[in-house]
Formats: C-alpha cells, sequence, structure tokens
C-alpha cells in the first residue's frame, strides 16, 4: 500500500501540459478509490489483482512522462 500512495503522489506532479496528464488523472483516482477500499476499517475486499495491474499502469505513465522532460542537453 505503500507502494500505491508513492505512485499516487508522483502522478499527481505530471504537469498539466503533459500529453500524459489525463491518464495520469485517471489511474490515480482509481488507486486512490482502492487506497480508500483498502482502509481495515472500510471492510471491503482485498483489490490485489487490480491494484497491481494499476500500478503498472502508473509506472509506465510516469515513465512516458519522464520522458518528455527535457534535459540539460535539449534545454
Amino acid at each position: 500500500m505503500h507502494l500505491a500512495q508513492a505512485l499516487v503522489d508522483r502522478l499527481e506532479k505530471i504537469s498539466a501540459d503533459s500529453i500524459w496528464a489525463h491518464r495520469a488523472s485517471g489511474i490515480r483516482a482509481a488507486l486512490v478509490k482502492i487506497l480508500a477500499r483498502e482502509n481495515p476499517a472500510s471492510g471491503a475486499e482485498p483489490a490485489g489483482a487490480r491494484l497491481r495491474e494499476y500500478l503498472a499502469v502508473g509506472f509506465e505513465i510516469l515513465e512516458n512522462a519522464a520522458g518528455q522532460i527535457p534535459g540539460d542537453d535539449e534545454t
């Protein structure tokens, strides 16, 4: 769950100017929803398979968004 929260925090930092911002928003919302349900007080069933899928997609989005950041040689 800590990894999911860290990913949510990173996805939140993707610039709105990025073409990946919209997808990041959707994955971030899905992760937040799962995190809320995984709260022990909620009593909901674990969402293991979906969580792994969302984590994989979230990291892919981060990787692609990071590829858009200009390097020192491009600025």
